[in-house]
């Protein structure tokens, strides 16, 4: 079906570049509510369409491309990756520079709809049972988390078990995040001394 939808981008080539930024920018904007007859007619008209049944996969097509290229992580110069060869080089152009143009905002719509994540604010435990004999030991951890990226800032507790073996699983995965943060600290050091020697 998606390769079907690729034939009607070239009815963009039927309006300026403008018109296509303003039909980008107007599917962006009514991503949570699709769009109302008002604009639908107006790009309809701007793209000087007979038939109403070639507008709707248009959309659906543009609205594909926007995803991607927001939610799936797709850097700016890999965009025009996106098309397939049957999308005219021209048209692939144009819409790379418009996405490429808008790429950074609109993922940061994205973050603010989604509200921030939590951060933690302290980490108490304690040992569950230890006078038990029998019973393999097991910690209470109770984490304070906070977040205050919303308007109020709000305090959320949540206390797990651990026992020994889901310990060493979260021990070596923590491993993992301090190694990630040290190479990325390192290769930002290593990129600031290059800099520094220019």
């Amino acid at each position: 079906m998606e390769q079907s939808l690729w034939g009607h981008l070239p009815l963009l080539l039927r309006s300026s570049k403008d018109s296509v930024e303003y039909i980008l920018q107007t599917l962006w904007r009514t991503r949570k509510t699709g769009l109302d007859r008002s604009d639908w007619d107006m790009i309809r008209d701007m793209l000087q369409l007979q038939n109403e049944s070639d507008l709707d996969p248009l959309l659906v097509c543009l609205r594909i491309l926007i995803r991607r290229c927001v939610y799936e992580n797709v850097k700016r110069d890999e965009i025009q990756r996106l098309f397939p060869d049957e999308v005219s080089p021209e048209l692939q152009r144009l819409l790379t520079l418009l996405l490429q143009k808008f790429q950074r905002e609109w993922r940061e719509d994205v973050i603010k709809d989604q509200g921030g994540l939590p951060r933690l604010k302290t980490m108490t435990w304690d040992m569950a049972n230890p006078e038990a004999e029998y019973v393999d030991p097991v910690a209470v951890i109770n984490l304070k988390l906070v977040n205050d990226s919303q308007t109020r800032v709000k305090e959320t507790e949540v206390k797990f078990e651990l026992a020994n073996d889901t310990l060493e699983t979260m021990l070596n995965s923590m491993y993992c995040i301090r190694d990630q943060f040290s190479n990325v600290g390192e290769a930002s050091n290593d990129h600031l001394s290059q800099d520094a020697n220019v």
